[in-house]
């Protein structure tokens, strides 16, 4: 499957202003998730980790990423935001 350039977007991390932090209201606990994966997901930063992470925490962050996936979106929102691709 080919990749497209150009269709990701991490904008909320780069705007956001509220408080980062957990436990002070369902908001702020969105919005502290949607900054922390961004920033995790950060090409720098997963260059430098990705081959510290053992082979359990892996298959961990992935199969905790699948299961949102699967639970949350229906198939063809999966294929066009998730895969970005025109199911």
């Amino acid at each position: 499957m080919g990749r497209k350039m150009g269709i990701h977007s991490h904008n909320f991390v780069e705007t956001y202003r509220g408080l980062v932090g957990f436990g002070a209201d369902r908001k702020t606990d969105e919005n502290t998730v949607i900054y922390y994966l961004q920033k995790f997901s950060d090409d720098k930063l997963m260059a430098k980790m990705i081959t510290r992470i053992t082979d359990n925490e892996l298959l961990d962050i992935y199969n905790l990423i699948n299961r949102i996936l699967k639970k949350y979106l229906t198939d063809a929102e999966y294929h066009h935001l998730f895969l970005k691709d025109e199911h």
